[in-house]
């Protein structure tokens, strides 16, 4: 089962994906968002803890995303499953599970949206064609919100404690790194 490509092109703006398309993207957005998914851009440590969030959950595509109260912006994406979805693009920030959490502040993971008594009738992951899914806080060092380490697949994942409780440190890692970035002078 693969995530219907035709569902996210709903909701994000198509693209080539290219690398100058990528940069103009990002170049194109607000500036206070550029400088966010620029800041994420500068921290090394992504790529590698996307990558080893989807290898520990088994879940093939993970982001770094900037949440709002007003938008959902990728900033960074690990995407093994061609969910479609690029550094500098929206989803509508209504129909994603981490607009509550940023309301509320709490990680959100079910190992399969059918057998959750909260997510099985849920519009999100239908509509995004997901079956297990992950999302963590990141907050920066002064605790202000920034957004989400969040990781979907169609097919559903085993998600335990260990695991979580490693993903709870690389959003607090990126959080951290973040907070570096605006002492540095680069704000986030």
């Amino acid at each position: 089962m693969a995530i219907e490509r035709h569902v996210l092109g709903n909701d994000v703006a198509a693209d080539t994906g290219s690398v100058v398309d990528v940069a103009a993207r990002i170049a194109g957005l607000e500036e206070a968002l550029r400088r966010d998914v620029e800041s994420v851009s500068r921290i090394a440590a992504v790529p590698a803890i996307l990558e080893a969030m989807a290898r520990s959950t088994g879940m093939r595509f993970g982001a770094v995303a900037r949440v709002t109260e007003a938008r959902w912006t990728a900033c960074a994406v690990y995407d093994d499953v061609a969910f479609g979805l690029l550094p500098g693009q929206d989803l509508v920030l209504e129909t994603t599970i981490c607009n509550e959490i940023r309301q509320n502040g709490q990680m959100v993971a079910f190992d399969d949206a059918r057998s959750s008594e909260t997510f099985r009738d849920h519009p999100t992951p239908a509509r995004y064609g997901f079956r297990s899914y992950i999302s963590i806080p990141i907050s920066r060092p002064d605790g202000t919100f920034f957004g989400t380490l969040c990781a979907i697949d169609p097919e559903p994942a085993r998600l335990d404690a260990a695991t979580l409780a490693a993903l709870r440190s690389f959003a607090e890692l990126i959080g951290r790194e973040l907070g570096n970035e605006e002492e540095a002078g680069a704000p986030a």
